[in-house]
């Protein structure tokens, strides 16, 4: 990398701290394949700390591979380019797109990033959000028509036979669901993020759970494990916005866990779990700075798991697996969930058969 003008260099990050920054995995590796050096990143992915990273080899941390990205690694001066490449960590199946570089003047040794294919990715111009932000205008127009129409229905209503009255319902009601569905798209769209404090992440999540049993989901042969870390520390967020997104994880979950169960047939699963992420440092980049996200919620669900041509997709807007989904649940997740600062991703792990959305957020003493 060209260097600029000396004083443009005065307290300029250097090559350490540029790696730390980065929101993939860089791994060095010696001409044996055992790992040197690692950024938070990679720790993070790796699920584990330098200290237990540093000596293994990295095939032992994401093997086994496809043979033919196993055989090219084990060539140590081949450069290598493999897209959507399945590992294996701990117990834990994700896909990635792997690079490995050969390093000139260093026979043997390569430098290998890992992205994971599903992770939160930056919005912009081109992405979901940027496309929903411009219609507010469009949907303040749609909405007064549909005022209209839910008043004339109502006035239509009293004149109505009681047989010919639920037709007129039948109006208002999908008058209503038009206009719930703009509010979601609005609240898509919006660049306004709301004050977030210290909050008790246990609180938030028996909260979204009781939202949910009261919405219908009692009797539904489902059960709900809580694993709770009683030791968590206090985390960073907008106690409305988190409870929003656990609602709509909780309830998503509930979906697919139905798949498995049923009043007559039980064996329908959820799972919450809060952890403290100690020594993986996991963060992402916000505002140009790299924020730690020590604090894990994850809800995972024994369901039949996510199709896999929308598993790349599903943090996108309109894209839903339901029938009668509207496909802006997980859009709203990764929307609200970028406002306080953190990271929402998914994953399958077909062993245990379960279905994992993670979201990683600041430590409220973390984070001025």
């Amino acid at each position: 990398m060209a260097s600029a003008a000396t004083g443009l260099d005065e307290g300029r990050p250097d090559a350490r701290a540029q790696l730390a920054g980065l929101i993939f995995a860089v791994v060095l590796i010696d001409h044996d394949g055992r790992i040197v050096e690692v950024n938070h990143a990679a720790e993070d992915l790796l699920g584990t700390s330098a200290n237990r990273l540093l000596g293994t080899r990295l095939i032992d941390r994401i093997g086994p591979l496809d043979p033919r990205v196993e055989a090219r690694l084990g060539v140590s001066d081949d450069a290598l380019v493999a897209r959507e490449l399945a590992i294996r960590v701990g117990q834990h199946d994700a896909r990635v797109n792997l690079t490995a570089s050969p390093l000139v003047g260093y026979p043997g040794w390569r430098v290998v990033t890992l992205s994971q294919i599903g992770h939160d990715e930056a919005t912009g111009p081109a992405g979901g959000e940027g496309l929903l932000g411009a219609p507010a205008v469009l949907a303040h127009e749609i909405k007064n028509p549909l005022a209209a129409i839910r008043g004339a229905a109502q006035l239509a209503a009293r004149k109505l036979n009681h047989a010919d009255k639920k037709l007129a319902r039948m109006i208002t009601d999908e008058v209503d669901r038009i206009a719930r569905l703009i509010d979601r798209m609005q609240q898509l769209g919006s660049t306004r993020t709301g004050p977030v404090d210290a909050c008790n992440p246990h609180e938030a999540i028996r909260a979204a759970v009781a939202t949910m049993r009261a919405a219908g989901g009692e009797g539904d042969g489902i059960e709900i494990r809580e694993e709770f870390d009683p030791s968590l520390p206090p985390v960073l967020a907008n106690r409305d916005a988190l409870e929003q997104v656990l609602i709509n994880l909780v309830s998503n979950a509930r979906d697919a866990a139905r798949a498995q169960a049923g009043p007559k047939t039980p064996g329908g699963l959820i799972i919450v779990q809060t952890r403290f992420v100690s020594g993986l440092a996991f963060s992402a980049i916000r505002n140009g700075r790299a924020v730690p996200l020590p604090i894990e919620i994850t809800v995972s669900d024994n369901g039949p798991g996510i199709d896999p041509a929308l598993r790349d997709h599903v943090f996108e807007p309109f894209v839903s697996s339901k029938p009668s989904g509207q496909g802006l649940g997980l859009s709203l997740v990764r929307k609200l969930v970028r406002d306080m600062n953190g990271n929402v991703s998914h994953d399958r792990d077909q062993r245990s058969g379960l279905t994992h959305f993670r979201l990683h957020l600041p430590q409220a003493q973390d984070v001025s």
